[in-house]
């Protein structure tokens, strides 16, 4: 089982300045890369404290290459709905060079209806611009000379540089919350998988799994090639009471900053997002407390984490790679930094296939 983290900011101006939440997150990257974990992601948001701080992972991205050696970079996730394929494409494949073949790209479909109004795209478009933005990147990354006509772009012929440093590509992860059918297109695909254990049950979280991994063996692919990310907040102390107590408070702001940002599905509907009208209700259910027993949240002493680890392999396979949400901006980075060597000390060695 492998670790690593993600950035997934939940702050604005009024708690703390982007400048200071970008220093707090290069340092938090460098002493990743010094503690040997797997790799460093951030997502793709605009506009609200749920995750605005991060609206070009890739700047992000580059920064951290630049100031590492060996922990991989990962976007988590760039929208292509949102960015031409030729300059996402171009991007990405710059980051590639940057960091020396250390890039992972997750693409997304976003969800929130306040960024699709502000980039003029239609919700109900989202699959069918994300298909064909994933489609027209792998194409501009593998082939020379390429011309694309789709529904929603037309080029060509165009040879993208620079090539990617990666052959054929760097690996491609696509994120599913709820969808079995994007489970099996993505294990078809050769794509790799992101799942969100926070807003599933272990139950649902299997079956995306079984139909992944059956999809990925179906279409013949390597079996040494397929991958899954699983996203977790992570808060470990010394003692159990203080990492409950800065992951409660840590919780509630995040749970905070979701509700306002999925407050326009009050007043939206899509047949994309069926019964995403009630995600902002489906926010306010669970607290901090819940979580953890559901293990949706990983906090307590090492020991505590690693239990929860253990348990997360048993249900999910010891072959899934885990990221830890261990800083969205609320808490002090010395907690962050304290979660980072505890992990990295005393609960990755004692993990399955560590």
């Amino acid at each position: 089982m492998k670790i690593g983290l993600t950035f997934f900011p939940t702050v604005g101006p009024a708690e703390k300045p982007a400048p200071e939440y970008y220093d707090e997150c290069l340092s938090l990257a460098e002493l990743a890369d010094e503690l040997g974990y797997h790799h460093v992601k951030t997502v793709e948001h605009y506009f609200f404290t749920y995750g605005g701080y991060s609206p070009d992972p890739v700047t992000f991205l580059a920064a951290v290459a630049a100031r590492t050696t060996r922990i991989r970079v990962g976007t988590s996730a760039v929208i292509p709905a949102f960015t031409h394929p030729v300059k996402l494409a171009g991007k990405l494949a710059m980051l590639d060079n940057l960091s020396h073949g250390r890039l992972d790209v997750a693409f997304g479909r976003a969800f929130l209806p306040d960024e699709f109004e502000a980039f003029g795209v239609p919700l109900d478009e989202s699959r069918e611009r994300f298909d064909e933005g994933v489609a027209a990147c792998k194409l501009l990354w593998t082939e020379e000379n390429v011309r694309w006509r789709g529904r929603f772009h037309a080029f060509g012929p165009v040879t993208l540089l620079p090539r990617p440093f990666q052959r054929p590509h760097p690996p491609v992860y696509v994120t599913s919350a709820r969808s079995l059918e994007s489970c099996a297109a993505a294990g078809r695909a050769g794509h790799r998988l992101q799942l969100v254990p926070g807003i599933l049950t272990v139950e649902q979280m299997q079956e995306s799994l079984r139909v992944y991994r059956q999809a990925w063996s179906a279409a013949g692919h390597d079996p040494a090639g397929a991958g899954v990310h699983l996203g977790y907040p992570c808060y470990v102390a010394e003692e159990a009471e203080e990492a409950y107590r800065i992951g409660r408070h840590d919780d509630a702001c995040n749970g905070r900053a979701i509700g306002a940002a999925v407050r326009s599905w009050g007043r939206v509907s899509s047949a994309a997002y069926p019964n995403y009208e009630k995600l902002a209700d489906a926010t306010q259910r669970a607290g901090f407390d819940q979580k953890l027993a559901e293990n949706k949240i990983l906090a307590g002493t090492p020991d505590d984490v690693v239990k929860q680890l253990v348990t997360v392999a048993e249900w999910f396979g010891d072959d899934v790679v885990i990221s830890l949400n261990i800083h969205s901006g609320h808490l002090a980075k010395e907690a962050a930094a304290r979660t980072l060597r505890l992990v990295a000390e005393h609960v990755t060695p004692s993990l399955p296939g560590a």
